[in-house]
């Protein structure tokens, strides 16, 4: 648990030095690059967690993680497209990744209830990470109003993300 709440940090420091370098506010390419890049993440996480869990609870929820991130990089990449936006690629995006892979690995050396507890405590932690950088750096300096409003649809869906994954956390216990 300590390293998911660690690895939960690190996406959550990621995601904060957006702000920090000279209180440069990332561009909307960038924007659209870490947000769908974290978007993605999920996804992945989920179709291990699909591949790897027998628990009934938690494949619905792996389901769900998968298809609404899914959905909402859809729109992304839509509204880039129609916007003639190419998302860039940058250091927090890169760093998301690295952060994803090393914690995709650790998830994959498990299995049964222990692997189900790692990857629910991962989805809390990183929802919350992801849901705070949205309200407080993404959201905020995303000049486009479409790409804006895509994002704060976003976070209203992953704040309900948050709450089935504490939720289903706590069932684990």
């Amino acid at each position: 648990m300590l390293k998911r709440i660690l690895g939960a940090a690190l996406i959550a420091a990621s995601l904060g030095t957006i702000s920090i370098a000279g209180d440069a506010k990332p561009t909307d390419p960038q924007i659209a690059h870490i947000a769908y890049t974290a978007g993605q993440i999920d996804v992945t996480a989920a179709e291990q967690a699909l591949k790897k869990s027998k628990n009934a609870e938690v494949i619905e929820f792996a389901k769900t993680m998968e298809r609404d991130h899914k959905a909402v990089n859809d729109q992304a990449l839509a509204l880039v497209k129609k916007l003639k936006v190419t998302p860039e690629d940058n250091a927090i995006s890169q760093s998301l990744s690295a952060q994803a892979n090393k914690e995709l690995t650790t998830l994959s050396a498990l299995d049964g209830a222990a692997f189900d507890k790692a990857y629910v405590e991962n989805e809390v932690a990183y929802h919350k990470s992801v849901n705070d950088a949205l309200a407080k750096v993404l959201i905020p300096s995303a000049q486009n109003k479409e790409l804006k409003s895509l994002l704060e649809t976003g976070l209203t869906l992953f704040k309900q993300h948050q709450m089935h994954a504490e939720h289903l956390a706590s069932m684990m216990k």
